[in-house]
């Protein structure tokens, strides 16, 4: 069998030829990380009609080209059934959990806690498609965008903690609460998170008394000019830079807001299982 979760009788393995595809290793650290299908715990339904691996290098090519889901190539499997995948990963928080595996796995590989102690969060403005509805979109008067904004926390390696996408015209702040409530939920030792100026005010006192968090704020200094690092915020900014640098999230494309999450924590699967292939013990 090419995968335990596929049906690789009908469907046997696609050879790599995309350099979105896994290698061999990024296989080898992925494949035990994989969430188990209903069926294989008696909750009814039926083997994948194809083999994960298959279906993960479909959306992995997607993300990072950018293309539309009809632009499938012919050698991935039929657009559909990896969109179906796709949903109901999505819809079952299924890539979430794969996501936060393969981040354990890269902290662990570094030395790291799995769990992190502290995070930085921010926000960063996208141009929405037009085939973003008025009812998800909004006007970032600051940035001067028309679109969606993602809010984010990251550990202080950079590696996601939490996202939320709103309209560009939802304050940091309110959109703040929400998320690091999430994240404190899912991160118990989180005690400690850095933001920049635009997270002041009574947030400072909700996340101390309600959430036994630390927001921290880095402040830019008046007498500075141009360009300047600032500790800590740079971490996340670094970020928004990998996530660019996926074409699929260039700009939102996504009809659903759950749907441009997914997109962020698909783009960043492939960074991590990257890092964990090049730190796998090459075999003789």
């Amino acid at each position: 069998m090419a995968h335990r979760f596929g049906n690789a009788a009908d469907n046997g393995l696609r050879q790599p030829r995309y350099p979105t595809d896994m290698t061999d290793a990024e296989w080898a650290a992925v494949r035990p990380l994989l969430p188990v299908p209903g069926w294989m715990r008696g909750r009814g339904g039926r083997p994948e009609a194809y083999c994960h691996r298959a279906v993960l290098d479909a959306i992995r090519y997607l993300v990072d080209n950018g293309i539309k889901w009809r632009a499938m190539p012919a050698d991935f499997p039929p657009w559909d059934r990896v969109y179906a995948f796709f949903r109901r990963w999505r819809d079952h928080g299924l890539v979430k959990e794969f996501h936060d595996r393969l981040r354990r796995q890269v902290r662990e590989k570094v030395g790291r806690d799995a769990e992190p102690t502290a995070g930085v969060i921010d926000s960063q403005s996208v141009k929405a498609d037009a085939v973003v509805g008025a009812d998800s979109r909004g006007f970032d008067g600051g940035k001067l965008v028309n679109g969606r904004k993602r809010h984010v926390v990251v550990d202080t390696l950079g590696l996601l903690l939490g996202v939320m996408v709103t309209a560009a015209d939802v304050g940091d702040r309110a959109a703040a609460r929400v998320l690091l409530e999430q994240v404190a939920d899912a991160h118990h030792r989180l005690a400690l998170v850095w933001a920049d100026g635009g997270y002041t005010g009574n947030l400072i006192e909700y996340c101390f008394t309600f959430l036994a968090v630390v927001l921290a704020i880095v402040k830019r200094s008046d007498d500075m000019r141009g360009f300047v690092v600032l500790p800590k915020r740079w971490i996340v900014k670094r970020l928004f830079a990998w996530l660019m640098r996926t074409r699929r999230l260039a700009r939102d494309y996504e009809r659903r807001t759950t749907s441009a999450e997914a997109m962020v924590y698909w783009s960043m699967t492939l960074l991590m299982t990257r890092r964990l292939a090049r730190s796998r013990p090459q075999q003789a």
